[in-house]
């Protein structure tokens, strides 16, 4: 595999984390960013078995939506990590406005690199980011690093088969949407039996993609109707209209099979004794 031209693999980060940090990002998607939003994290923490006094590293934790809630709800010690400073600086506030700045802290850094120790978490989870990383190899060896022997990997993530994409669900705009990169659950797998981490469970969620399209069309008319002049200042003056085929195809795209979303957890083989 062709491995990514480093300035390029740059910019695209940069690009998808400043995109991710827009206002009108969370307007359209929803404080968890991600299909399945907080129902689906509590599905793969407690697939994880996450509980009390485990040590998690949430790798592109944006907003903090994830980390809190397994702070909150599991009793976790949780840290995030997200290449974005605006959305580092966000979750810090949102940490100590809900009073879990002792058990949640969140660092600027990139996945492919991770600013952490080896073998100090006992889960790491990543919700539909593994897709947008260019370097997806390297991200899944940090993942492998960082985790304890016997530690999990939890992702939820788009699935795609990139070969029977439609032309509106490609290019710049379909990566920072969590698409034109994508590749097939299988895939996934593969990259992190690679980085030593064996697939343990995996499960399709497709419908809730379905959903959180439905999501997307139905906010951009709310907002055509009520705040045209937001629209219009994040570039998408034309709202439902310039958006209505590439959520035609995605839906069209989900029917074919070829589009998708799933979780899978992966694991780190135990020391041997």
């Amino acid at each position: 595999m062709t491995s990514p031209d480093p300035h390029a693999a740059e910019q695209l980060t940069s690009c998808c984390a400043d995109a991710y940090a827009r206002d009108i990002t969370v307007a359209l998607l929803g404080e968890s960013y991600h299909p399945g939003g907080t129902a689906l994290t509590r599905r793969l923490a407690d697939t994880l078995g996450l509980a009390d006094g485990h040590r998690v590293l949430d790798v592109a934790s944006g907003r903090g939506t994830t980390a809190l809630l397994l702070a909150g709800t599991y009793g976790v010690t949780a840290e995030g990590v997200d290449y974005s400073p605006a959305h580092t600086a966000l979750a810090t506030g949102a940490a100590q406005a809900a009073g879990l700045a002792d058990r949640v802290t969140f660092t600027t850094g990139d996945a492919e690199h991770l600013p952490c120790p080896d073998s100090t978490f006992d889960a790491v989870v990543c919700e539909c980011a593994l897709c947008t990383f260019p370097g997806k190899e390297r991200a899944a060896a940090e993942f492998a690093r960082v985790l304890r022997p016997g530690g999990r990997a939890g992702i939820t993530d788009v699935t795609a088969d990139p070969a029977r994409l439609p032309p509106e669900l490609t290019g710049l705009a379909a990566r920072i949407a969590c698409i034109a990169d994508a590749r097939p659950l299988d895939d996934y797998a593969r990259l992190l039996a690679a980085a030593g981490l064996r697939t343990v469970r995996t499960e399709r969620h497709d419908q809730a993609l379905l959903r959180m399209i439905d999501q997307i069309e139905a906010r951009l008319r709310l907002l055509a109707m009520t705040a045209p002049d937001r629209l219009a200042a994040a570039g998408l003056d034309d709202g439902p209209d310039a958006a209505r085929p590439a959520l035609e195809a995605a839906r069209r795209a989900v029917a074919g099979g070829h589009l998708g979303y799933a979780l899978l957890i992966a694991e780190k083989p135990k020391a041997q004794a």
